[in-house]
């Protein structure tokens, strides 16, 4: 059990739950409403959320300890966050959820190659194969 709380991939694969979920509820919880209002909506509960997961776990840090390069990536991922969620309920509010989904899953794809470009990682041509797969398999389920 301790190995699945410092594993990356039992984290990974409750993000892909957690993901898939989101989609679901948010497809059902977009119908009568506005999407940027359901956006601020569910904005409203991961803050309420990460501050109880904060203060149940002594999490809460000084706004001092974080360096002005960390904020300025932590700034730049809040905004990049926001205009994905923006972008992914209006999708949902558009499309279906089956659809929506895998084209937003794209983002495993333009990860793998910003992190090469930008972050110096390396890829194997097997996970090249995976990446383009992926591309793949995302294109045609949105395909109609």
């Amino acid at each position: 059990m301790a190995y699945l709380l410092t594993s990356w991939q039992a984290w990974a694969l409750l993000a892909a739950l957690f993901a898939a979920l989101t989609a679901i509820f948010a497809k059902l919880g977009v119908e009568h409403i506005g999407a940027d209002f359901a956006t601020f909506i569910r904005t409203i509960v991961v803050i309420v959320a990460l501050a109880v997961i904060l203060t149940a776990t002594g999490g809460w840090q000084s706004l001092r300890t974080i360096s002005a390069r960390s904020g300025f990536f932590l700034l730049l991922s809040g905004l990049a966050t926001g205009a994905s969620w923006v972008c992914y309920f209006r999708a949902l509010k558009l499309g279906d959820a089956a659809r929506v989904a895998p084209l937003d899953k794209l983002s495993v794809v333009l990860v793998a190659v910003f992190g090469v470009l930008f972050l110096g990682e390396q890829l194997t041509l097997p996970s090249w194969l995976g990446i383009g797969l992926i591309a793949l398999g995302a294109t045609l389920v949105a395909w109609r």
